[in-house]
């Protein structure tokens, strides 16, 4: 026989597991249904560090995810005036994220890699260049295996 204590303690932990789990939910949804927000936002906030760097280089639009390879987070965009895509995302060095957005070739090959932040800019020889190299080999490799080279 339970015992009413034993129901209680019960009930009460079920309806904690709910409301975590209800809140995990939400969170997920609202991740989900924003990102085309957020690559937009990215967009523009991306251009006007190349226009404020002085650097040709803009991005047109974002290219949606069509690909199998989503455990990357970044997002890729084409670029203006050229078949080359941009993978934009982060990399954490001295506890902060330090966007960099790498320049890939229509052939899938990275053909560099552009610090996106002044931090990023003054960290970018400290990051070691095994860590970059195995971001570029992430990349390179989901830009070779995505449907058309196209993903996020």
């Amino acid at each position: 026989m339970i015992n009413i204590s034993d129901f209680k303690k019960y009930k009460d932990r079920a309806i904690s597991f709910g409301w975590v789990l209800g809140l995990l939910i939400l969170i997920a949804l609202l991740w989900i249904l924003t990102q085309p927000i957020q690559a937009n936002t990215l967009l523009r906030t991306v251009n006007r560090v190349f226009i404020t760097a002085g650097q040709p280089y803009r991005i047109a639009s974002h290219l949606p995810h069509t690909g199998k390879n989503s455990h990357f987070l970044g997002f890729w965009y084409s670029m203006q005036n050229t078949s080359d895509r941009m993978f934009v995302f982060a990399v954490m060095q001295d506890g902060i994220l330090a966007p960099l957005g790498a320049r890939v070739t229509s052939n899938g090959d990275v053909e560099e890699l552009i610090p996106l932040s002044a931090h990023a800019v003054q960290i970018m020889e400290k990051i070691p260049q095994n860590i970059l190299q195995m971001h570029i080999v992430k990349i390179e490799t989901a830009a070779k295996n995505s449907a058309g080279g196209r993903t996020r």
